[in-house]
């Protein structure tokens, strides 16, 4: 039964990033390349042990070794990335980032043939069979099992800011779904996905996980896909939340800011500070807003009792924190606003071909 220990909550502040990318052809189109790319060819020396594959045969996912302060995570995010190109490229292919391909249709892609992948497909059917998702993942490292617990409950609130700031992905099998994170809402149809409900402490967590396992409502810890939870096999916060970016300097303002916050948040855990009680309604209702309106988004406040822009919560935490690249991802012209002005403008092929890394 592979579920997770409180002992390997061990490092605090370390980093890990998980990019999950599209394989491609020259235009920019979706292809099947994962035989290729990870079954018949030794990848480069920085990608050992660092490459996968998801659902999809033109679905791949990096991840780069533990980085152990921000300031190392550009050259850490470089390396990978220049490693996938290179061995892409090598093999005929290019790889593509966005949270969906607007040009891919799940109905005409190949399903990867890894028994974990047959078995989520037997037992979730339909939800999996159209998952074309491609999102980013953040770990952080954090040294108590309990603490990781708070954490991961206390960064429930700032998870729709962080979506909405990454939408980048208003198109889903060719057709602008009106949404600015269309991926996020494909993905929630899936089990065990969304914004999770609080958890007590690490026991609580710790149960929680063996009964699903115990129960067979999953395989293993890896296939609770919540917005954010405690890792108990890495023994880090993990972020789920944000669409994939073809962008590392977008990666890396997120990258800057939920490390700077989980910092801050262990550091709340330690001075004792009670746990407010945030309805879950309340958070879905937030993450709903950022899923239709990306940087147009308002959100609910912590106490219930107003809203707030996303430029307030963006001037706030830059402020707070210390950090400053959010503001840039902000200021930018967002992931699904560039889509869609490119898409009126010049095309779907054009769309296509910008997405290449």
């Amino acid at each position: 039964m592979e579920t997770g220990s409180a002992d390997v909550f061990s490092q605090s502040g370390t980093i890990g990033i998980e990019e999950e990318f599209f394989i491609v052809n020259e235009a920019g189109r979706p292809v099947s390349g994962i035989q290729e790319l990870i079954y018949d060819s030794e990848p480069p020396a920085a990608l050992q042990g660092r490459l996968d594959h998801e659902l999809f045969q033109f679905t791949i996912e990096t991840q780069t070794p533990i980085i152990e302060s921000p300031s190392e995570a550009d050259a850490a995010l470089t390396t990978i990335r220049e490693a996938l190109t290179d061995h892409a490229e090598t093999h005929g292919f290019r790889i593509a980032a966005a949270g969906l391909h607007p040009a891919a249709k799940w109905r005409e892609q190949e399903h990867a043939t890894k028994p974990r992948y047959q078995a989520q497909l037997e037992r979730i059917q339909y939800p999996q069979h159209r998952n074309t998702t491609s999102g980013l993942h953040i770990h952080i490292g954090v040294d108590d099992a309990d603490a990781a617990v708070w954490i991961a409950n206390e960064l429930r609130w700032y998870l729709p800011p962080l979506l909405a700031l990454s939408a980048n992905s208003p198109y889903w099998n060719g057709f602008d779904t009106g949404l600015a994170s269309a991926r996020a809402k494909i993905f929630e149809n899936l089990p065990n996905t969304g914004i999770p409900g609080r958890f007590e402490d690490f026991e609580a967590y710790d149960q929680y996980e063996r009964r699903m396992v115990e129960q067979g409502s999953i395989n293993d810890r890896g296939e609770l896909w919540f917005d954010v939870r405690p890792h108990t096999g890495h023994g880090t916060v993990e972020i789920r939340a944000p669409d994939a970016q073809s962008d590392p300097d977008v990666v890396l303002a997120f990258v800057e800011y939920i490390h700077a916050l989980v910092e801050d948040l262990t550091a709340r855990y330690e001075d004792g500070e009670p746990s407010p009680a945030l309805r879950r309604e309340l958070l879905d209702e937030n993450k709903w807003r950022a899923i239709r309106h990306g940087h147009e988004a308002s959100f609910i406040t912590r106490d219930g009792e107003g809203t707030i822009g996303l430029a307030e919560v963006v001037d706030q935490e830059c402020d707070r924190l210390g950090v400053d690249g959010l503001r840039a991802v902000f200021e930018r012209e967002s992931g699904s606003q560039r889509q869609r002005r490119l898409m009126e403008e010049e095309g779907m092929d054009a769309l296509c071909a910008d997405l290449r890394l």
